[in-house]
């Protein structure tokens, strides 16, 4: 038996894996752990299926006389350089771009290495799945508390009212709200006499779980939220904390959206609006909870906002059973500078860069629009952009048309079928792990640690070892270059960083001893430990080590004003951006008849988890969702075929009738349309599905951050 982490969602359940002639042949549930207490989830019951999938990738790959052919390491990191080094030579810096995918922060050896990659590539062109999912909250978190970073959580475990807004976390299990077994603490959350209101177009099954299930029209939860704090406001009874700033500017900001018009907008009855406000202003502790299905509609950072203010002017803003900021074991550095965005633009739409990256939904203009600075190659770490990004059809032909597409993948999908190399990280069982993302946005303060369960697989390598080479390369070095000795070059950076810092607990420390005491062995476990020592607690990497089950570092508590960087000192909750973009918000906007939402399910994670047999057999998942009504007016019928169109693009899927979406909503689930040509994922291609991002129309972004739009995207359906 061997214990570990989970690394496939942002639940982090402790495992307990049985072994068995040198390979995991069973997961469950580590009921020790002190934080998911034996919870699991159909994902991590597979993860021994996922690490030993015979489609994995056991060599690198390079592209010979059109076909990827396994190779060496060497030859493989030599075809790298051999390819990136006259692009940038004859075009600059900007013609390499990178692309970072989710499974980056689900990962200790990427955590902590594509920092140092970024930097030694030096591009513009820094793309990441950041901008297709959580930038709104990470832009309102640099407004209103000074860094992109501090994101209170719904204190779950405390709460007596829950209202969340465009999430389902019983089948995504969490997102920006680290919990395991969502579904047991809701129902506990119940059995304490509190509630849970769900405000979604789509009767989800946390929606089903709710005490209420608001059925909103998509696109109108900011008008939704400015007038629920307008309420509030006016009520006589909000809070006025003291670390509120900009109170009165809020209230000006808001008095135009009334519960009336609201109602009007969203399509939910005015009366279950005023309920609303009076349970929020009556409860003692509660939490608005926005997330993906409101952050990636045209205003995802005013939905983020305006969820913080209305938990603000309740009184529930750092405050137990409210929104609460997590503290991580791990150092945080504070910022010595206000927050900007839009240091650069993009080249071809202009849009303004945000926490050093430009928006994805320009990627496929990039690849493919002439010009000087067009990107002529790209370094691809964890990413399938060609599946999951917006204007994915137009990203395909672009990453085709390359001259050079290096790809960190252990799986030849619909991104890496156009690589020039390949380079397979190892399986998660074969690394180290320790959620340095998700530990600060845990509902509980918390550390744990796990050690690789399997040795390394010796055709492979670390994946800090494939980065620190990749690093060396962009750095100027030889393909050759040791990565131990580019490891050693980045943690003594880390270390000097640590030591300088007077928010560390290093700050003024003896370097040699601390070299001492963290040993010689390269690699990431040296850069946790600094990390470890570094932070509040006073932790060692040995401590973890010593409680495999994790250590309990005690509930969520009052952080402010410790936690704020922004030039008063104090929460803003009116920065003048988002004041400017909520007068907007106010004017009438034109409707569709129709508009497509995307969906979770339990047994999916985007585009990666769809090659293990027991995770897509069954039913067809992939199944456009079509209300009743607006399947009688189009002809369509249960298991018939639909022909979905948006302005660019169109799909055909199997329709599925049900009332779970409102009338004049459609939902296809993101993260399908496997099987292209070039791919090497056997169950993937079995089970393709449509790829729903051949209808996000790239054009329209969340102005504020420049998220991509995904949900509420106008369609048109008939029998295909």
């Amino acid at each position: 038996m061997a214990l570990r982490i989970c690394p496939l969602c942002e639940a982090t359940c402790g495992l307990d894996v049985t072994l068995q002639d040198g390979r995991a042949v069973k997961v469950r549930g580590d009921r020790e752990d002190v934080f998911s207490q034996g919870f699991l989830c159909p994902k991590g019951a597979r993860l021994h299926d996922l690490d030993a999938d015979p489609d994995r990738l056991r060599a690198p790959l390079v592209r010979r006389d059109g076909a990827l052919v396994e190779t060496s390491w060497d030859e493989a990191l030599a075809r790298v350089a051999a390819l990136l080094e006259p692009v940038w030579k004859a075009h600059g810096r900007d013609a390499v771009g990178l692309y970072l995918g989710n499974p980056n922060v689900h990962n200790l050896d990427a955590s902590l290495w594509t920092r140092a990659l970024i930097k030694a590539v030096r591009t513009k062109n820094l793309f990441t799945a950041s901008t297709m999912d959580q930038m709104p909250r990470h832009v309102s978190s640099a407004r209103m508390y000074g860094h992109p970073d501090s994101i209170p959580v719904p204190d779950l475990d405390r709460t007596r009212l829950l209202v969340v807004f465009g999430a389902n976390p019983l089948e995504s299990h969490g997102s920006l709200a680290t919990a395991p077994d969502w579904p047991g603490r809701l129902r506990a959350l119940q059995k304490r006499g509190g509630r849970l209101i769900v405000i979604d177009p789509v009767r989800t099954k946390t929606a089903e779980l709710a005490d209420v299930h608001l059925a909103i029209r998509p696109g109108a939860d900011a008008f939704v939220l400015a007038s629920l704090v307008n309420a509030v406001l006016r009520s006589g009874r909000a809070h006025p904390g003291p670390h509120l700033a900009g109170w009165q500017d809020l209230a000006a900001a808001v008095a135009p959206f009334s519960l009336d018009e609201a109602s009007r907008r969203s399509g939910l009855p005015v009366g279950a609006l005023e309920a609303l406000v009076e349970d929020l202003l009556a409860a003692d502790a509660a939490a608005a909870y926005t997330r993906l299905g409101v952050h990636a509609g045209p205003d995802g950072t005013l939905t983020s906002w305006l969820g913080d203010c209305l938990s603000a002017v309740c009184g529930h803003l750092d405050a137990p059973g409210g929104l609460m900021f997590p503290h991580t074991a791990t150092h945080q550095s504070r910022p010595t500078r206000a927050w900007v965005m839009g240091r650069r633009h993009s080249r071809v739409r202009h849009l303004p860069e945000v926490r050093g990256e430009l928006p994805v939904a320009t990627l496929a203009d990039e690849l493919l629009e002439p010009g000087e600075g067009q990107l002529r190659a790209l370094i691809c770490i964890a990413g399938n952009p060609a599946l999951s990004a917006p204007d994915a059809e137009r990203i395909d032909r672009g990453l085709a048309g390359l001259d050079a597409l290096v790809v960190v993948d252990p799986y030849l999908n619909e991104t890496a079928r156009h690589a020039h190399v390949v380079l397979p990280p190892p399986p998660p069982l074969q690394r180290p792990h320790y959620d340095l993302a998700f530990s600060n946005l845990a509902i509980r303060n918390l550390a744990r640690f796990s050690p690789a369960v399997l040795p390394l697989d010796p055709a492979l390598r670390p994946e800090w070892q494939i980065l620190a080479s990749l690093t060396a390369i962009a750095s100027g070095y030889p393909p050759q270059t040791p990565p131990a000795m580019v490891d050693e070059v980045a943690l003594g950076q880390l270390l000097s960083g640590l030591l300088a810092d007077p928010t560390s607990a290093l700050h003024g420390a003896d370097p040699e001893e601390l070299k001492r005491e963290i040993g010689s062995t390269p690699g990431v476990e040296r850069m946790l430990d600094l990390l470890l020592r570094a932070g509040p607690y006073g932790l060692t990497l040995q401590d973890l080590k010593d409680a495999p089950h994790g250590i309990d570092l005690g509930p969520l508590e009052p952080r402010l004003p410790d936690v704020l960087a922004t030039p008063s000192g104090k929460v803003e909750l009116a920065p003048e951006p988002f004041v400017h973009a909520l007068s907007a918000l106010a004017r009438p906007r034109p409707g569709a008849s129709l508009v497509l939402v995307g969906r979770r399910h339990v047994r999916s994670n985007n585009s990666w988890m769809h090659n293990v047999p027991k995770l897509v057999s069954g039913s067809d998942r992939c199944t456009l969702w079509v209300h009743p009504d607006d399947a009688r007016q189009r002809d369509l019928v249960d298991g018939s075929r639909a022909r979905v169109q948006s302005a660019i693009g169109a799909v055909e899927a199997p329709v599925e009738i049900t009332d779970r979406v409102r009338r004049g909503v459609v939902s296809l689930p993101h993260g399908w349309g496997h099987g292209l040509p070039g791919t090497r994922m056997g169950v993937a291609a079995a089970h393709p599905g449509v790829n729903t991002n051949r209808l996000t129309d790239p054009a329209p972004v969340d102005p504020l951050s420049g998220n991509a739009v995904l949900n509420g995207i106008p369609v048109e359906i008939g029998p295909g």
